[in-house]
């Protein structure tokens, strides 16, 4: 048996499982967004705070940690596949030009659609960046073996927690070179922001294990023995997390403590580090993305064909949500009595609402506010997949 694809024009056939993965995760990440948005709470505190959260809103925001490195991860897997069709020397160029173009978008196209501002005063370093430094980084590791590429991603995700006690204070290019790599840091620079909330040493890592996990797919490896491969490692990996979380002492800058209740000790124990994701934060969320991944080695239904058609459009789907749900947003403050104005952003607000002080909508409102997006982003992606399917002539489309 062979991996469920789809089939492609050009002799080139996708893996079901992955699209489909990646669609969801795609899905999941809206929500997120959409709160930062839409929510009243949004703009006052964490919903991770767990002395001020609720049980609904914590998770609402602790599903969509399974996003980002999902989809770094399921990159790593994607390149691989890429590399299946391609030279070494063409792959590392490919991916060379993709993780420059991605930092290029980054500060573009993706940064006046979160401020709506070409003059912002802010400039961000967060999950496209990152995701185009590992792109820059795999373009050389995939020179190695799969096994040093397996060793060089486990000891850049089980061993970068070693430098948590490592820190570079002011506001120097130190500061600002260590940030990149290992610590989340605020910075300024003549009247400009500086936010780094990416940092890449464990990204770079979680992307080349993605890398070597692809080699799943090739036609060596039966489906059964995959599923099982897959059904066992991420197995394992929620299994370590429960171990390591429970013994307190490593993979995480912040350890779990006993709250008021079991339940809320409970979300104490979920509640690990996202900048930069701790390897706690990578076991819990890799090891479950890896068991859809063998329980979606079936055919994927109705349902999850839908899903499948982001997980083939990603990049387009990021930024089509981002300006989507910033357009509803500047419609959206004239119900709480605030101007469209108030929608275009200078500095990234955090939880000092300023002028936006009052505005903001019930959680039931966001989460209609996320299928609706969601809907109407559906017949633009498919639009937009349809034609990729069918110009595979024109090589920019490799890039998008």
């Amino acid at each position: 048996m062979q991996p469920l694809t789809v089939n492609r024009p050009a002799n080139i056939t996708r893996i079901a499982s992955i699209d489909w993965l990646r669609g969801l995760i795609m899905v999941i990440m809206a929500l997120d967004h959409i709160r930062d948005y839409f929510h009243a709470d949004a703009l006052i505190y964490d919903p991770l705070d767990l002395n001020k959260t609720t049980p609904v809103l914590f998770f609402t925001r602790w599903i969509t940690h399974f996003c980002a490195p999902v989809f770094m991860f399921l990159s790593g897997v994607s390149a691989c596949l890429v590399g299946g069709r391609r030279s070494k020397k063409e792959l590392s160029g490919w991916l060379l030009k993709r993780g420059i173009w991605l930092i290029i978008l980054e500060f573009t196209i993706s940064r006046f659609g979160w401020y709506f501002n070409l003059f912002a005063h802010e400039f961000d370093f967060i999950v496209i960046w990152a995701l185009g430094v590992s792109m820059i980084a795999l373009s050389a590791l995939v020179y190695g073996s799969r096994s040093f590429i397996l060793v060089f991603g486990l000891l850049m995700v089980a061993g970068h927690n070693l430098l948590d006690g490592i820190s570079v204070s002011g506001n120097t290019i130190g500061a600002f070179g260590w940030s990149l790599l290992h610590s989340v840091g605020f910075f300024s620079f003549k009247g400009y922001s500086i936010v780094v909330l990416y940092p890449v040493i464990p990204w770079i890592g979680v992307m080349a294990l993605g890398y070597w996990l692809g080699g799943l797919y090739s036609k060596e490896v039966p489906a059964e023995r995959r599923k099982k491969i897959l059904f066992r490692l991420g197995s394992v990996l929620i299994l370590l997390f429960i171990l390591i979380r429970w013994i307190n002492v490593y993979g995480d800058r912040s350890h779990w403590k006993p709250q008021s209740s079991s339940f809320y000790t409970f979300l104490s124990f979920l509640n690990t580090s996202k900048y930069p994701p701790s390897l706690l934060y990578l076991l819990m969320t890799l090891g479950p993305a890896i068991l859809l991944l063998a329980a979606m080695e079936r055919s994927p239904g109705w349902l999850g064909r839908k899903i499948s058609v982001f997980g083939r459009v990603p990049l387009f789907y990021y930024f089509a949500h981002i300006y989507l749900m910033h357009l509803l947003a500047m419609i959206a403050t004239s119900f709480c009595g605030h101007t469209w104005r108030d929608m275009i952003f200078n500095v990234f607000i955090g939880f000092d609402p300023g002028p936006l002080k009052g505005y903001g909508f019930s959680l039931g409102i966001v989460y209609g506010v996320w299928i609706f997006v969601v809907l109407l982003l559906y017949p633009l992606c498919r639009w937009y997949d349809r034609y990729k399917s069918t110009h595979k002539d024109k090589w920019w489309l490799s890039y998008l």
